[in-house]
C-alpha cells in the first residue's frame, strides 16, 4: 500500500477521533478527574473543575492510529512497544488527574523513573541509541552501551518533568510540542535518520494534539492532566533517540527547559540541600508564572510571548543545521 495514503490516513484519522473524543468525552465521569487547582500558580482557580485528564483521549487516539500505520507499511517492534510505554505514561498521569488527593512527588517522580528505566531499555534493546548524531551536522556519535543508557534514562525524565511543569498556561505545552516534534523531524532529515515510521509518529502525534489545542487554547474548555504531559514528555524523548538525534533535545527543548526545567532543578535542589542552597531566587517558577505574577502578562500574553521565542529558537536552530549540511 502507499505511503503517502497511509500517512494521510492516519494523520486524518487521528485528528477526528481526537476531536471527536474530546468533543463528547466519552465515560467523563468514570475516566477523567477535575482540576483542583495549583498551589502557588498565580490565577489557577480558573481552572478549578475544569474536566483534567483529557489527554487520555489524544493518546488513545495517538496509540491507535500510529500502530496501524506502522503495522501496515513498515512494522517495526521498537516502535510499537514506544508507542506502548508513551500510552503507559499516560496511566500513571491518568491516575494521579483522577485521585481525590494529588500525589506526592516521591510517588510521581518514582514513576517517572520507572518509566524512564523502561524507556531506555526498550532503545537500548532495539540498538535505537549505539549510533547516534550531534543533531546540528551528520557528525556520527557512537555510545557505549551503559554510556547510551544512562544519558538516555536521563533524557526520558527530564523530558516529562520539564513537559509537566510546562502546562499551566492554556495551549502552550501542545502548541510547544508541535514545534519540537515539527523541528526534531526537520533535524532527522537532513541528518538522513528521518524514517517513514519517523515521520509517521511524528504526523500523528501533532494532529492529534492539534485536534486538542481547539478545546485548550484560552479560555481552555479542557485540560490534558499528568494524563497528556507526562505521555507527551516520554514521546518526545523517545523520538529524539529513535530518530538518533538525542542531543538536540538540548536546543530544541529549550522552551520546556527554560519554562518548566528550571522549575524541576529549583525545586530539587532546594530539597537536596534542604533549602540551603535556592536557585533563581529572584524568579519565580515555572517561568510562565514569573511572567504571569511578577510582570503582569495575561494568559494570551504568556502564550505568544513563550511560542514565538521557542519559533525563534527552532528557525535558528533548523538554519544552523541546514548551513552545517551545505558546508
Amino acid at each position: 500500500m502507499n505511503y503517502w495514503i497511509i500517512l494521510g490516513a492516519g494523520a486524518l484519522i487521528s485528528y477526528v477521533l481526537t476531536f471527536l473524543f474530546i468533543a463528547k468525552r466519552p465515560f467523563e465521569k468514570s475516566l477523567l478527574g477535575h482540576d483542583r487547582g495549583r498551589k502557588f500558580a498565580e490565577g489557577a482557580e480558573v481552572n478549578i473543575g475544569k474536566p483534567t485528564g483529557t489527554g487520555l483521549y489524544f493518546t488513545i487516539a495517538f496509540a491507535l492510529a500510529s500502530m496501524a500505520c506502522v503495522y501496515l507499511y513498515s512494522f517495526e517492534p521498537g516502535v510499537i512497544f514506544g508507542i506502548g510505554v508513551t500510552f503507559l505514561a499516560m496511566i500513571t498521569g491518568l491516575l494521579d488527574d483522577r485521585s481525590k488527593k494529588a500525589w506526592n512527588e516521591y510517588i510521581k517522580g518514582g514513576l517517572d523513573f520507572g518509566l524512564s528505566l523502561l524507556g531506555a531499555v526498550i532503545c537500548l534493546f532495539f540498538s535505537f541509541g549505539g549510533y547516534t548524531t550531534l543533531g546540528i551536522n551528520s557528525m556520527p556519535v557512537f555510545l557505549n552501551p551503559v554510556v547510551f543508557y544512562i544519558l538516555a534514562v536521563i533524557l526520558f525524565v527530564v523530558s516529562i518533568n520539564a513537559t509537566n511543569a510546562t502546562d499551566g498556561i492554556d495551549g502552550l505545552s501542545g502548541s510547544l510540542t508541535i514545534l519540537t516534534i515539527i523541528t526534531l523531524a526537520v533535524t532527522a532529515y537532513f541528518n538522513g535518520t528521518l524514517s517513514s515510521n519517523g515521520m509517521t509518529i511524528g504526523v500523528v502525534m501533532i494532529c492529534c494534539v492539534a485536534a486538542y489545542l481547539i478545546f485548550n487554547f484560552f479560555p481552555s474548555k479542557v485540560l490534558m492532566g499528568d494524563a497528556g504531559s507526562r505521555a507527551i514528555g516520554f514521546f518526545i524523548a523517545f523520538y529524539a533517540i529513535y530518530l538518533r538525534i538525542p542531543f538536540a533535545y538540548l536546543i530544541v527543548g529549550l522552551p520546556f527547559l527554560a519554562d518548566g526545567g528550571i522549575s524541576i532543578l529549583k525545586i530539587t535542589v532546594g530539597r537536596l540541600t534542604k533549602k540551603k542552597i535556592i536557585l533563581f531566587k529572584n524568579i519565580r517558577t515555572p517561568l510562565h508564572e514569573e511572567l504571569k505574577k511578577n510582570r503582569g502578562f495575561s494568559v494570551p500574553k504568556v502564550w505568544r510571548t513563550i511560542v514565538v521565542a521557542a519559533a525563534v529558537i527552532d528557525v535558528l536552530y533548523l538554519a544552523a543545521v541546514i548551513i552545517m549540511h551545505r558546508i
